[in-house]
This record gives structure tokens, C-alpha cells and sequence, in this order.
């Protein structure tokens, strides 16, 4: 259920205000909104007309906010800045974690070292960070000169933010924590006992090559993952270094991980010539199994970078 048109304009408000003063605007915006809804209820509105009306006349939130906050929101001419502030961080989000995921799956699939990988992936997303500000900027430039006075986009209350919960909640937490101990466990397992049972034997998945220093990084990832969760339930919100800190735990195990199986050394080679091959699975077949493992490796990480700043993004809005 939606919180309150007011209440949804106070957040809105102060969730861009230093936090010193954030209390004492939320405490006068709460009595002069009340005030002047009561005003309009006594000429004769009903409560839901009077509300729209008085949050309409008070304009956008940020604007208001920067008001308060004695701050000029301008880059290149104060009209346009909020539509173009909110535009440049959504595509942020979304173009640079594209494109370094698509040219880490092209060069893993080529054959290319990690470190090769992760040079052209970082150097793709410094490069779309920069063309996303420059064209972006660029386009609000000239219509910061050729447009009318009137704003690019009309404010009004519906176009406020729901409230939602921030962080993650206790159920999130515990399934997370739970998930990575049993991927834990698995890993283990497989290490010492082997997951795949071929007649009386138990075959591992991973290669036994990997053993110790990749799996022990492995872990030591997960590990770092647990804590990045917890830290996150603690503060009670996501913030732009936690996202960071995901991203680079996503790319940490992607890329190795994408190198190893390009290079035949992520799976157990006795795994794939008893189970697979000598079972009829084909040269051809093993290859296109082994793209969709690596597509699957490289998505889920991917996933896991956009969901931390999509979240980051939730969180201050």
C-alpha cells in the first residue's frame, strides 16, 4: 500500500538534504503542508483534492529541498539539471555494466588471458562512464539553448517516489547467508568426496587443478560476499561503495572463472570424458554446453552487479 501523498513528498524532500538539518525541514514542511491542507479543507475541498493541490503549488521536492539547502542545481542552465541528473545516473547504471560484461564474454570466448579480460572489461566501462556524461550532457546542452522556458518534463504528485523498505531485510540476510554456505559446502564436497557417482566412484565437478589456491580464492570470495551482505543489513540501506564492492566481488569471480572454463581447466577432464563423452555427448555438443556454462557465469554475475545499483539507486530515492 502506497504511504501518503505527503509523506511521500517530506522523503522525497529530505533525502537529499544534509542530514543536520533533514529533521528540523521534515518537522516545518509536516506543519505547513497540514496547515495549508487544513486552509483548503475549510474553504470547502475534501482532503485527497486539498493534498494534491497544496503539494502541486509547492513544486518538486529536490527543488525544494535545494531551496532549503542553499544549493544551485545547475550544470549548464538550472531548468533542465534535475531531468538530466536523473537520466545520466539511470544510464550509469545500465551502459557501463553492458558493455564490460559484453566485451569480457567476447574476449573469454577468443580465448584471451584474465588479464587481458579484465583490462579491455575495466577499460570498456571507464570509456562508457565518460561517452554516457559527454552525449548526455551534450543533448541537454542544446536544449538548454533552443527550448522555451517551460521545464522538459512537468512535475506533479504522481510522479513522487513510493516508500519503500531500505536495505535488506532479516529474511533476505539469512537466505543469503544460507545460499553461500551451502555453495560453500558443495564446493568442499566435491573437493574431497566428489558430487557425481559413475558405478562405485564419486566423481568431482571442478577440476581437481584448481586445488588450493582457486578454490581457497573461491571461498575467500564468498567469504567477502557473506560480509558485504551483512555489512548491508547492518547500515540498513545500500550505498555507492557497497555497490562498488559487489561489482568487484561479480567481476573477481566472473572473469577468472569464464578464463578457466575457456581454457579447459575449470572442469574435471575425467568428468567430462566418463559422464559426457562416453555417453554419446559429442565434441560439438560439449563445446556449446560449456558456452552456455560460461554465458550462465557471466549473466549471473552481471545480474548480481545491475541488482546492487539498482538497489543503491532505491535506497536514495
Amino acid at each position: 500500500m502506497a504511504a501518503p501523498l505527503t509523506d511521500r513528498y517530506i522523503a522525497a524532500a529530505v533525502r537529499s538534504m544534509p542530514a543536520a538539518c533533514g529533521p528540523d525541514v521534515q518537522a516545518e514542511l509536516e506543519v505547513s503542508i497540514e496547515d495549508a491542507i487544513e486552509a483548503r479543507i475549510e474553504q470547502g475541498e475534501d482532503c485527497g483534492t486539498a493534498e494534491r493541490a497544496v503539494l502541486t503549488d509547492l513544486g518538486d521536492p529536490e527543488i525544494l529541498a535545494a531551496g532549503y539547502a542553499g544549493r544551485q542545481l545547475q550544470l549548464i542552465g538550472p531548468r533542465f539539471y534535475l531531468t538530466w541528473w536523473r537520466l545520466l545516473k539511470l544510464l550509469w547504471v545500465i551502459v557501463p555494466v553492458i558493455a564490460m560484461v559484453g566485451v569480457a564474454l567476447g574476449q573469454t570466448l577468443t580465448g584471451e588471458t584474465p588479464g587481458a579480460v579484465l583490462g579491455a572489461s575495466v577499460s570498456t566501462g571507464v570509456s562508457a562512464v565518460v561517452q554516457v556524461a559527454f552525449w548526455v550532457t551534450l543533448v541537454f546542452a542544446v536544449l538548454e539553448r533552443s527550448s522555451g522556458p517551460a521545464p522538459l518534463v512537468e512535475w506533479d504528485v504522481d510522479r513522487l517516489p513510493v516508500i519503500r523498505s531500505r536495505g535488506a531485510g532479516r529474511a533476505d540476510l539469512i537466505a543469503a547467508l544460507v545460499v553461500l554456505l551451502v555453495g560453500a559446502g558443495a564446493i568442499l564436497w566435491d573437493r574431497f568426496h566428489g558430487l557425481v557417482r559413475l558405478d562405485s566412484t564419486w566423481l568431482p565437478i571442478l577440476s581437481t587443478d584448481l586445488w588450493p589456491w582457486w578454490i581457497v580464492g573461491l571461498l575467500g570470495l564468498m567469504a567477502a560476499q557473506a560480509a558485504l551482505v551483512v555489512a548491508v543489513y547492518r547500515r540498513g540501506r545500500w550505498t555507492p561503495a557497497f555497490a562498488l564492492i559487489n561489482t568487484g566481488l561479480a567481476l573477481a569471480y566472473a572473469i577468472p572463472a569464464a578464463a578457466l572454463l575457456a581454457g579447459g581447466h575449470l572442469v574435471n577432464p575425467q568428468f567430462v570424458a566418463l559422464v559426457l563423452s562416453d555417453n554419446g555427448v559429442g565434441a560439438d555438443s560439449i563445446r556449446t554446453l560449456a558456452l552456455i556454462t560460461g554465458a550462465g557465469i557471466v549473466g549471473f554475475s552481471a545480474w548480481g552487479v545491475i541488482d546492487g545499483w539498482l538497489k543503491t539507486v532505491r535506497d536514495r530515492t
